[in-house]
């Protein structure tokens, strides 16, 4: 499922890109009249160069290249927002109910570890979040396994701890 916050941002992004764009274009072609209008001006003057062609000087055509340049970068970010998939949410998983009364204090913290990931863990990840030793994870775990509430998978050279 992906966000449909992505998609409306993209097409947010990609709509102000082409407004832009669609006056930065009308804008190009008033200057660029105007930019015309003065060279004929300073042509049929006998004491004016076209060195001093006020359109010449200007550094409107550099201002206008920027702008162009952010538009196309604003497009293409929307338009890849809008059709690179995004993020996806992970479905909550349902657990069994465990009655957690007949957990003791460090059983319930690892439920509740697990729980909070989505109901699976590496063994070595517990180990960090726990601050518990190997022997005392896997012993705690044995405890849960045997009261039915995990079950490990071998991966490699740890296990993936899952609630069941």
């Amino acid at each position: 499922m992906v966000l449909p916050n992505q998609k409306i941002i993209g097409y947010v992004l990609a709509g102000f890109a082409v407004i832009l764009l669609l006056v930065l274009a009308f804008v190009k072609v008033n200057v660029d009249e105007e930019g015309e209008f003065l060279c004929q001006v300073v042509a049929e003057s006998p004491t004016l160069t076209m060195d001093q062609c006020p359109a010449h000087d200007s550094n409107t055509s550099w201002l206008l290249t920027v702008a162009f340049s952010i538009g196309a970068i604003l497009l293409g970010s929307g338009l890849y927002m809008v059709f690179v998939p995004g993020k996806t949410e992970l479905p909550k998983r349902e657990f069994k109910e465990a009655d957690l009364s007949k957990l003791d204090g460090d059983e319930k913290k690892i439920y509740d570890i697990l729980k909070q990931n989505n109901g699976s863990l590496y063994q070595s990840d517990l180990i960090r979040e726990t601050q518990f030793s190997k022997v005392k994870i896997t012993r705690i775990l044995d405890k849960m396994a045997s009261k039915e509430l995990i079950g490990r998978e071998r991966r490699g050279m740890t296990n993936i701890v899952v609630l069941k």
